[in-house]
């Protein structure tokens, strides 16, 4: 049976800023050794060098560290995915998880909020993009299922997953090695590695069938509802984030999804709330949610046809600003204006991830 978890968002004060995880611990709301995965947003560039996202990572496995009993070598283990880049009103912030001792709640036959984790194998800079990938994430996907004690994939209301994309260093060892990469530079490739991962995890949970390869970022209508793949060059294997509901452990918190269909589409992130188990009226307010919801979490994309609701815009033709910051200030502040906190998880980079010119949302809620 899984353990029942403890989930709390803190912000963070400035890229190396951990101490609103160390004050959780400090404060007994969780223990440092329970600590079971971190996902966040840091502020830099949200690209290939963006290295704010090591910056923070670093920060949190020290207070990990020093509070805890585990080995250096352990603490490195626990997935912290971090999402670069905040443009627009998106705060720095991060999600906590953590297990909480069996006698610490009332267990309960109602749904209650699971956390798994796996890596998948080592990732090579020539599987990126290519069947191979899919095969790996999709596997370590259904061990993740496995750890959080999820039988039924209906269950699952959210994959986080970070990967490896290619940089000029591993395009360079792949060919010494007689193997060609999906690209010859790096840009592309974290969009590459993102949309691949999600087929992975889409085969794993049933919602498509194995892909070909003339279809990987080319079909779009293949899509998992439940992904939201980020990738950098701080790791080398697929780490995977399975976050869903089981029966009988207990606890006080329940996850849903559903998807926003365009870049404006408020009512996808309601959903995502009510099917949690919010109780919300037919036209929500933000003061509706009271102090229930922990936080949301979307994967967002520019439309490839350059409209949105029947209107044109100029993202993917503008040479000074890179489409992936201006849609993801436009879905951070739509967020931000359901949750009326802008302290939310969006993230770019979404082919395969959620319906294309959307994305996928999965929503904590205190049960």
């Amino acid at each position: 049976m899984p353990a029942p978890i403890e989930v709390r968002k803190v912000p963070l004060h400035n890229v190396s800023d951990a101490s609103e995880l160390a004050k959780l611990v400090d404060e007994g709301v969780m223990e440092a050794d329970r600590v079971v995965a971190v996902i966040g947003k840091t502020e830099g560039n949200g690209g290939v060098n963006d290295y704010t996202r090591i910056i923070a990572d670093r920060a949190f496995r020290e207070v990990l560290l020093e509070k805890g009993s585990r080995s250096k070598e352990e603490v490195g283990e626990i997935p912290i995915v971090w999402s670069g880049g905040t443009d627009g009103v998106i705060s720095p912030h991060a999600t906590v998880f953590a297990t909480l001792p069996e006698d610490a709640v009332e267990k309960t036959d109602e749904p209650r909020l699971t956390v798994g984790f796996a890596m998948s194998d080592a990732l090579l800079p020539e599987d990126i993009g290519r069947i191979t990938m899919v095969e790996k994430v999709a596997e370590g996907v259904r061990r993740a299922m496995a750890e959080a004690g999820i039988t039924d994939p209906a269950d699952v209301h959210y994959v986080q997953t970070k990967t490896p994309l290619l940089t000029i260093e591993t395009i360079r060892d792949a060919k010494a090695r007689g193997q060609e990469t999906y690209y010859d530079e790096p840009h592309g490739s974290m969009d590459l590695s993102n949309g691949t991962t999600a087929l992975g995890i889409a085969v794993a949970l049933g919602e498509i069938e194995m892909p070909e390869q003339k279809q990987v970022m080319r079909d779009l209508s293949l899509f998992s509802a439940v992904a939201s793949c980020s990738s950098g060059v701080e790791l080398d294997r697929a780490q995977i984030v399975v976050v869903g509901n089981a029966r009988g452990h207990g606890g006080a918190y329940r996850i849903g999804h559903s998807v926003m269909t365009d870049a404006l589409d408020q009512d996808g992130i309601w959903n995502a709330i009510r099917d949690a188990g919010l109780e919300l009226p037919e036209r929500p307010h933000p003061s509706d949610l009271g102090d229930r919801l922990v936080n949301v979490f979307l994967k967002c994309e520019a439309d490839p046809t350059g409209y949105v609701r029947g209107r044109r815009n100029a993202m993917l033709d503008d040479s000074d600003v890179f489409w992936h910051r201006q849609i993801k200030a436009t879905v951070g502040g739509v967020a931000a204006s359901v949750t009326g906190d802008p302290a939310v998880f969006v993230s770019v980079a979404a082919v395969h991830q959620g319906p294309s010119g959307g994305g996928p949302v999965a929503a904590i809620v205190r049960a």
